[in-house]
C-alpha cells in the first residue's frame, strides 16, 4: 500500500512523532514500568506467583485412566452379554476396569438396565448413582 503515498513526504507516519523503530521496545516490554497501567488494566494478575511448589513432580501417581458408564459394557464381548443376558438364576458378570487398564469409572451416559457387577479402583459420585 505504500505506493499511494509516493511522493508524500512522511508517508502517513507524521512529521513530528516520525516512524522509529520499536518506540516502546519489543514485545511485552515495559509491563511492569512505561506500559503498566495497560496491564493493570486489560491483564490484572499477570505478574507474580500463585500456589505452591511441588519439587521434582513426577506425574506417575496421578495416573488414573478413566472410563464412562455407557462404554462400560464395551470391554465385555457382546457373545458374554448374551450369555448373561439369558441366565435367569440371578448370576451377573463382572467387569474389571483395571484390567481393561482403566482405574476410575465416571458417570457419563446412561448404562444399559442389564444388571452387572463393576471392579474399579475409584467412582466418582454420579457413577455410583
Amino acid at each position: 500500500k505504500n505506493r499511494k503515498k509516493r511522493g508524500h513526504v512522511s508517508a502517513g507516519h507524521g512529521r513530528v512523532g516520525k516512524h522509529r523503530k520499536h518506540p516502546g521496545g519489543r514485545g511485552k516490554a515495559g509491563g511492569q514500568h512505561h506500559h503498566r497501567t495497560l496491564l493493570d488494566k486489560y491483564h490484572p494478575g499477570y505478574f507474580g506467583k500463585v500456589g505452591m511448589r511441588y519439587f521434582h513432580k513426577t506425574n506417575n501417581k496421578y495416573h488414573c485412566p478413566t472410563v464412562n458408564v455407557d462404554k462400560i459394557w464395551g470391554l465385555v464381548t457382546e457373545q458374554t452379554k448374551k450369555v448373561y443376558a439369558e441366565k435367569k438364576d440371578g448370576v451377573v458378570p463382572v467387569i474389571d476396569c483395571v484390567q481393561a487398564g482403566f482405574y476410575k469409572v465416571l458417570g457419563k451416559g446412561i448404562a444399559p438396565k442389564q444388571p452387572c457387577i463393576v471392579k474399579a479402583r475409584f467412582f466418582s459420585r454420579k457413577a455410583e448413582s
